[in-house]
């Protein structure tokens, strides 16, 4: 698409957040003609945008005409609670749960049918995760996105199990009934298990993480070699930095949902 079609109706603000949303983790980096075609604008409003975006900050340019997400954007980012505030007071419990394990660890939160990952500790000898800060995936793929669907409203998740559940290896829960079982179990036990769901060679323990009134804003996880994986052994860890994290977020033991 390289411009707005005749008689569009889209708001300036639509038009403004398109230009945005033209960045992401493919492509970090565009120049106005890549902006224009992936926003959906003519090139004549997309260098007006760009422009007014850049003056702000939430733009930058470099020497070759190329442009970046801007500091100003990370500035603002910061202020959400459910970003650097979160890992702030999360830091020091995924610091301990790495150095017990010496693997992957990992903090996300729910974003609709996503789980946003907003915090990641690795290791050199750690297995090899499609995982990066602010990366998403569907929420049935992962361990962190098993235990915030399980404690998810039961509308929404009765939607998410309807389908459709895409699928990433031969392991990845597509199964509607089975999706449903997985949940009751996690919610029973307080554990998520993804065993290969995502890649073949790895397996993921995660717990939720609960706010002041014991509503589960966030899940903690370890990922670790599917063969070396010793579930047992590593759910006490990733539970007491999801307790320690709930704590650090004000969450008091026998509060609603706790």
């Amino acid at each position: 698409m390289t411009g707005e079609p005749p008689g569009s109706a889209r708001s300036a603000a639509d038009r403004l957040l398109a230009v945005l949303a033209a960045f992401d983790h493919g492509h970090p980096a565009l120049c106005l003609t890549d902006i224009a075609r992936r926003a959906g604008l003519s090139l004549t409003t997309a260098h007006r945008l760009v422009t007014a975006l850049t003056a702000w900050g939430a733009l930058e340019r470099d020497g070759d005409g190329v442009y970046h997400v801007g500091l100003r954007l990370w500035e603002v980012a910061a202020l959400a609670p459910r970003g650097l505030a979160l890992r702030q007071a999360a830091l020091p419990y995924l610091e301990d749960l790495y150095e017990a394990t010496h693997e992957n660890v990992q903090l996300a939160v729910r974003d609709g049918a996503e789980v946003v990952y907003v915090e990641w500790l690795s290791g050199r000898s750690a297995v090899g995760v499609q995982i990066r800060v602010g990366a998403r995936w569907p929420l049935h793929a992962t361990g962190v996105g098993l235990a915030l669907l399980a404690h998810g409203d039961p509308g929404f998740q009765e939607r998410y199990c309807a389908g459709p559940l895409g699928s990433f290896t031969p392991h990845t829960l597509t199964d509607p009934a089975r999706l449903r079982r997985t949940l009751a179990d996690v919610r029973r036990t307080g554990t998520a298990v993804s065993d290969r769901q995502i890649t073949d060679d790895a397996l993921s323990v995660a717990a939720p993480v609960r706010g002041p009134s014991g509503e589960v804003t966030a899940a903690v996880s370890v990922v670790v070699p599917h063969e070396t994986a010793e579930v047992p052994v590593l759910t006490p860890a990733v539970h007491l930095a999801a307790r320690g994290i709930s704590r650090a977020l004000g969450w008091r033991p026998g509060r609603s949902g706790g």
